[in-house]
């Protein structure tokens, strides 16, 4: 159905919002300005999602240019094409990342993360607002990848498909519009100031009546491009939180300026004076200026952790048939890589290898492994099952998309005792208190001194700056983390180092924890090793990432690796690989069918043949050179476990060296581990697991903070929360010390943040500040408090030795 309407009674379309043409659609007793706009909202309401209307007024995206060029997204069919744009394909499902500029507000997130309700083959959305960015997976075999974009397309959200590299992060941007808010809210001051200037010097008497209100009636034009178009973001936060029934910080600011705004109307046209345009104009100025600043803070704090690209990846290349170990970020399309047992694909790459089996449980959850053959695409984040494989670099490496595959795998944890949370809860209290504040105080100057009144509401709901102690915990934690980094202790959030400060018990695994593989003895005991077998025996521990494999590879030394048939590992266990027809298994005695000698001390692996038991290696473990240091500093505070799944034989000698209290427990599987660390969070401990990744996963899932130690960060393991660089063993009660200072800066900041409002608020009550005083005194806040937590966190990394200073 079609109507006609006169220019001046245009209608409002109900899907975006914008003024219907001479033409407008009716369907459901509401007027849309064209058909694409109609179609959406008939998708929505076939699928129940109305809902998203009630979230804003007009949410929508105009269609009348959508609805054109049916074909554009054509291109897309192109196997090549999509295969570039996916960032995972398995035999069912597909995973691609979208940029979405239109992506704006909360009715889009809502939107974006419920198009599994549209479309069943949508099985999973995640929108990063701040990137404008949603991240899809969806069912290949229902819905293609030009199916998908025109979907987007249809509902308003056209992505913005780039073939380029999308991963290179750039310099942290401030957000243009707010810029150009800036620009006019600073315009509009500056020229505010000028025609004061008479009101300033009390010479107003001197240019006459007539320029005097003229001057007067300027600034309140000039006002109204601060008041409605400079100020509107804070408009539409304070409306939506309203909404939600909810206050934040930008609603008593809101009040303020409405408040400012009225009472200099009320001054200028019913009084004749002045007003305080001019105060307005400086008080959002300052207000945008300060905004500018915690974005570009908050931006370089992002930028500094995801751009420097320390998080702990490293990559074994092939250079004419060496091996060499780089970091991801010398990664190159074109270079050669080994990925051993249980190591990562750090990038999109071909096989070269005959044959693989990548476990995708990093990137799906799906823990069966996929059988892969020579010539076909392996997607980054899947784990090499078995025999080490060769692989051809297809595509840059990602540091944020891993970054993002580590960060997915949070565990579920009881948050209440961590501070940000808490800023977040104060920070509600706080607003409701101060709007309490500014009423009292406007209730109590009214009756007294009306000029006076609506001075001491305003400058109270201005001064009062939540943003400080809710910028507290980011800053100082965001500053933990880097200084955490150079000292190659790698975090997953800022969240960990929060738990790390709660732990009040450690659990060492022994065996390439405690240990170091470098520093052991090794001695082959039984019948001679032929040059064939030393060859087997090559071939199996070079693609093992255990502590003991590494070391029986390296007295194997110059051995060239045979070609196997086959290749498994058993946590905890031991390797079994296929020859000539026969097996090698070389393990535990249960594993290799030896029979177990107990008077050996250290660690023994069996060797066999065909069930037949050609000897066994003896190593015996050399600690770590800080290892008693450490467990003697951490000792006073903290509870100490050893989990070992060695025999006993070396329990005097441990505890020799290490601390007497520390409690040994041996003979432990990964199992026996896992149910260890259960029974002490049953107990009401805060328990932190360092272990070497491999057979500790259930243990370092299980325990509050479980911290993977490896000598190559090549392995890494997705069940950790943090990854300590071996060379950095020595510095693990700094580290833990550290963590307990940042939450003591935290504390810290939050007293300063109250001491600083609660002066505040003291002065604005009797109406000793002005309006645009507050205005600058709320970013200095922010800045102090981000002065504040860099110094102290820097200082307490000097003393407590992990930043060094440049002797120059």
């Amino acid at each position: 159905m079609k109507q006609s309407f006169p220019t001046q009674t245009r209608p409002k379309c109900y899907h975006c919002g914008e003024d219907c043409d001479t033409d407008v659609l009716v369907f459901d007793e509401k007027e849309f300005c064209c058909q694409g706009c109609r179609l959406v909202y008939e998708v929505l309401a076939e699928n129940g999602l109305c809902e998203f209307y009630s979230l804003d007024s007009n949410p929508g995206k105009s269609q009348k240019s959508g609805a054109k060029l049916r074909n554009r997204f054509d291109y897309l069919d192109d196997p090549d094409v999509a295969k570039g744009l996916l960032d995972f394909k398995n035999a069912t499902e597909s995973h691609v990342t979208f940029y979405i500029p239109q992506i704006h507000c909360s009715s889009c997130i809502w939107l974006l993360e419920n198009l599994f309700q549209i479309n069943a083959a949508i099985i999973g959305s995640r929108v990063d607002f701040v990137k404008r960015k949603v991240q899809l997976k969806f069912l290949h075999g229902k819905l293609n990848l030009k199916e998908l974009v025109n979907l987007l397309s249809i509902l308003g959200y056209e992505p913005s498909v780039s073939l380029s590299d999308l991963d290179r992060e750039r310099a942290p941007q401030v957000d243009r519009r707010t810029l150009t808010k800036l620009a006019v809210a600073g315009f509009c001051f500056g020229n505010m100031m000028l025609f004061s200037i008479p009101e300033y010097f009390s010479e107003a008497e001197l240019l006459g009546e007539g320029f005097k209100g003229l001057f007067d009636y300027l600034n309140v034009l000039l006002s109204l491009p601060i008041v409605f178009y400079a100020a509107s973001d804070y408009y539409i936060s304070a409306w939506h939180a309203v909404r939600r029934r909810s206050l934040n910080m930008d609603v008593p600011i809101v009040l303020g300026i409405v408040a400012f705004f009225l009472y200099s109307l009320w001054e200028i046209f019913t009084q004749g004076n002045a007003g305080y345009m001019d105060s307005l104009g400086g008080l959002l100025f300052f207000l945008l200026l300060g905004k500018i600043y915690q974005q570009k803070t908050f931006a370089t704090l992002k930028f500094d952790r995801d751009y420097k690209a320390y998080f702990p990846v490293a990559v074994t290349r092939l250079a004419k048939d060496a091996e060499e170990v780089i970091p991801l970020t010398k990664l190159q399309v074109g270079d050669r890589i080994l990925v051993r047992n249980e190591e990562l694909i750090p990038a999109d790459a071909l096989l070269l290898s005959p044959h693989a089996n990548i476990d995708y449980s990093f990137v799906t959850g799906e823990e069966v492994p996929v059988p892969t053959q020579k010539g076909e695409l392996i997607y980054a984040g899947g784990r090499q099952r078995g025999d080490a494989v060769m692989l051809a670099v297809q595509k840059l490496p990602s540091q944020s998309y891993l970054t993002d595959l580590w960060n997915n795998g949070e565990k579920p944890e009881e948050r209440l005792q961590l501070l940000e949370p808490l800023a977040n809860r104060i920070s509600g209290i706080f607003t409701w208190t101060v709007l309490a504040i500014a009423f009292a105080a406007f209730a109590f100057w009214i009756g007294k001194d009306t000029p006076m009144a609506f001075k001491a509401f305003t400058t109270v709901l201005i001064v009062s700056c939540p943003c400080a102690l809710s910028m507290s915990t980011p800053f100082t934690l965001g500053n933990t983390l880097r200084i955490f980094g150079k000292g190659k202790f790698y975090l997953k959030n800022a969240e960990v180092v929060e738990k790390l400060a709660l732990v009040d018990t450690v659990v060492f695994d022994k065996t390439g924890t405690l240990t170091d593989p470098a520093k052991a003895s090794i001695d082959f005991v039984g019948e001679t090793l032929s040059q064939e077998t030393r060859s087997v025996l090559k071939a199996m521990v070079r693609q093992s990432t255990h502590p003991l494999s590494n070391r029986i590879n390296q007295w194997l030394d110059t051995a060239q690796p045979a070609m196997l048939e086959g290749l498994s590992e058993a946590k905890g266990a031991g390797l079994e690989g296929k020859y000539m027809g026969q097996v090698f298994r070389l393990g535990s005695s249960e594993f290799t069918g030896a029979e177990k000698n107990a008077e050996l001390k250290g660690n023994v692996v069996y060797l066999s043949v065909e069930s037949v038991v050609l000897g066994y290696f003896h190593i015996q473990s050399g600690l770590r050179q800080s290892a008693p240091e450490v467990v003697q500093a951490l000792a006073g505070d903290y509870g100490l476990h050893i989990l070992s799944g060695d025999h006993d034989h070396e329990r005097e000698a441990l505890s020799k060296r290490l601390d007497a209290g520390i409690k040994f427990n041996f003979n432990q599987s990964p199992s026996d581990k896992l149910h260890y660390i259960q029974s002490l969070n049953q107990t009401g401990q805060r328990t932190l697991m360092l272990g070497d990744g491999l057979n500790d996963a259930g243990a370092l899932r299980e325990s509050q903070v479980g911290v993977a130690i490896t000598d190559q960060v090549s392995h890494f393991s997705p069940a950790s929360d943090a990854i300590l660089d071996a060379g950095s063993f020595a510095k693990i009660p700094s580290f833990l010390a550290f963590a307990r200072g940042s939450r003591r800066i935290v504390k810290f900041s939050f007293g300063l943040s109250f001491l600083y409002n609660i002066v505040g608020l003291s002065l604005a009550v009797q109406g000793l500040l002005s309006p645009v005083l507050c205005a600058i005194l709320m970013p200095l806040s922010s800045i102090s408090v981000v002065v504040f937590t860099t110094l102290a966190t820097h200082l307490m990394g000097i003393r407590k030795g992990l930043i060094h200073l440049d002797p120059r």
